[in-house]
């Protein structure tokens, strides 16, 4: 996969930037707040019509417009491929090559990226919802129809959250509302969680050779799906089902009373083990640092398995965050095989020498210049 053009047009601080991308290494070089992290969102946005960095779309459009435009023009294996995707207080609408998709969980997966920031650190280090984040917007690229079974199951559990606060304990409720809730919540739950098992399970064969090999076979890395309630491994979905279903009503005077629903992929999480150690309690910077590097590689390998291609590597100011070993590490798995973006304030913190034929970019104040 391979980005050959980009188009934007009032995105953020852009008020329009035309780049073309002819290298597999492209540097952005220049001062903190001139845009160059702006570029690798749109590309991200692109890919998942949504922002790392907010939940507010709004934020997306520049001062001066009323609504933003992305255009990119792809090279795939099987062809090439171009996107363009607009954002405004309306809403959102895609196309590819020129073809308005219905659905943007149609368009998501055209354009496949994985980013590493340094705030992916929290991945490892942070709290439950940012790995269930991950999880979201990894499965979503390579699986469209988990976008949609996450959305269901996301509107099932609101309307169902407000019928537990509506009904206070001790007022006289209808089980077989609660029990339709219950039956939806479940059939769109047991989906998502089948999906996050799966996944989960790949992206371990993939980090665990690749933690090893990063820590000279010094660690060996386990990443183990924690869900909000017990279930075996690789349960079939009818049992897993009835599991989730019996667990609902073993805690439902619970929820009555707390009004929040306490079962689901909602409350689930993913643990990171070193040595039989949990990363997130136990683990040195170094070692969680480390842990987040094997994840994104993982997630590179993981997406050439799934769809044939190598994803865009997006490395936001990440080089300068890493010692001279593990750059080289991160260097050797993208040079010559995955298109690389990369953010950085200076180049002393990139190591040139390792790189082939990468173009470098000035960016200034929203503006874009040179190439080499």
């Amino acid at each position: 996969m391979f980005l050959n053009k980009l188009i934007l047009s009032h995105y953020r601080n852009y008020d329009h930037v035309e780049l073309t991308t002819s290298n597999n290494v492209n540097i952005f070089v220049g001062p903190n707040a001139q845009g160059k992290t702006n570029l690798l969102e749109s590309i991200y946005v692109m890919a998942m019509t949504k922002s790392h960095r907010t939940h507010q779309d709004k934020e997306l459009i520049g001062w001066n417009g009323e609504q933003t435009l992305l255009h990119a023009e792809i090279q795939k294996l099987y062809g090439n491929c171009k996107l363009d995707l607009s954002i405004s207080s309306k809403g959102k609408k895609a196309k590819i090559n020129g073809l308005e998709q219905k659905k943007l969980s149609n368009f998501i997966g055209a354009l496949n990226v994985v980013m590493f920031a340094p705030e992916d650190l929290e991945i490892v280090k942070g709290t439950p919802g940012i790995r269930r984040r991950f999880l979201d917007m990894e499965i979503g690229q390579v699986q469209p129809s988990y976008i949609h079974d996450l959305s269901q199951y996301q509107k099932i559990l609101v309307q169902r959250n407000n019928y537990l606060k509506q009904n206070y304990p001790g007022k006289s409720t209808p089980d077989a509302m609660l029990d339709i809730w219950n039956e939806q919540l479940a059939q769109y739950g047991v989906k998502i969680m089948k999906k996050r098992q799966n996944f989960i399970k790949k992206l371990q064969k993939w980090a665990e050779n690749i933690h090893r090999g990063i820590t000279n076979d010094s660690e060996s890395l386990v990443i183990r799906y924690s869900p909000s309630f017990d279930m075996e491994p690789f349960e079939d979905e009818s049992v897993l089902l009835n599991q989730f279903m019996i667990k609902l009503s073993l805690v439902k005077d619970q929820e009555f009373r707390r009004g929040v629903t306490l079962v689901g992929p909602h409350r689930d999480d993913l643990l990171f083990y070193i040595n039989d150690k949990e990363v997130q309690t136990y683990g040195s910077q170094g070692q969680q640092r480390t842990t987040a590097l094997s994840l994104k590689l993982a997630e590179i390998e993981l997406i050439h398995e799934e769809v044939g291609e190598y994803p865009l590597l997006l490395l936001d100011d990440v080089l300068s965050e890493l010692d001279e070993y593990r750059q080289t590490q991160l260097i050797r798995t993208f040079q010559q095989k995955v298109q690389t973006f990369i953010t950085t304030t200076g180049l002393e913190s990139v190591h040139l020498d390792q790189l082939d034929h990468a173009s470098v970019f000035h960016v200034l104040k929203g503006n874009v210049s040179g190439r080499s």
